[in-house]
């Protein structure tokens, strides 16, 4: 079923971005950054491989995928600020969340924030959710936009080689980062079950 799905949301990419260009690499890197799923792991390597094939510039590509990211970042920041905020102000109690973590969570961004987000744009998963917190923490938006570019701009150059050098074996790169994405979300799920443990402590 997942293969039926990634199969489906990959030739949707593929069709995309044939037929629009770069327009096409930053609309579906924006999604991605924005919080919906559509892989950079497909839309950067894919590219690349159009780069291998002379139809596309590997610099153009890969400020193509950085614009997108910081569209799409710029986005999920304005939602965890202005209404992510406000309901876990109203209603964080009910899942575990209080003024408190909210306070902290503003002072780890204020000290923390610029290294957290340029090293969040550089794991797979994190990468796509990591601007919500930031928006939720009100992190100073110079600040988030400077560190999400000088984060975004080598992971899109980093996928965008790999698709070169693969050719017109670009999608074998999709199998190795399937195994990152779980061991990253496997090392997300044991931070949020200590979380919940020192909670109930």
């Amino acid at each position: 079923m997942v293969e039926k799905i990634l199969a489906i949301i990959s030739g949707w990419i593929i069709a995309l971005i044939s037929s629009t260009g770069y327009a096409g690499v930053i609309f579906l890197m924006a999604i991605e950054s924005a919080g919906i799923p559509a892989p950079s792991e497909i839309i950067m390597p894919f590219s690349g491989f159009l780069v291998e094939q002379g139809r596309f510039n590997l610099w153009l590509v890969a400020l193509a995928g950085t614009l997108g990211n910081l569209l799409g970042s710029l986005v999920a920041w304005w939602i965890g600020a202005y209404g992510g905020r406000p309901l876990i102000e109203k209603y964080g109690k009910y899942i575990l969340l209080r003024r408190h973590e909210l306070d902290l969570a503003d002072r780890f961004f204020a000290r923390h924030g610029k290294l957290t987000v340029f090293v969040g744009r550089l794991l797979p998963v994190v990468r796509t959710y990591i601007s919500f917190p930031a928006g939720i923490a009100r992190m100073d938006l110079k600040q988030f936009c400077l560190y999400t570019v000088a984060g975004a701009f080598p992971w899109s150059l980093g996928l965008a080689y790999v698709g070169v050098r693969l050719g017109e074996h670009w999608q074998t790169i999709k199998s190795y980062s399937r195994g990152l994405d779980i061991v990253v979300v496997v090392a997300i799920l044991l931070l949020l079950g200590w979380w919940l443990w020192r909670k109930r402590k």
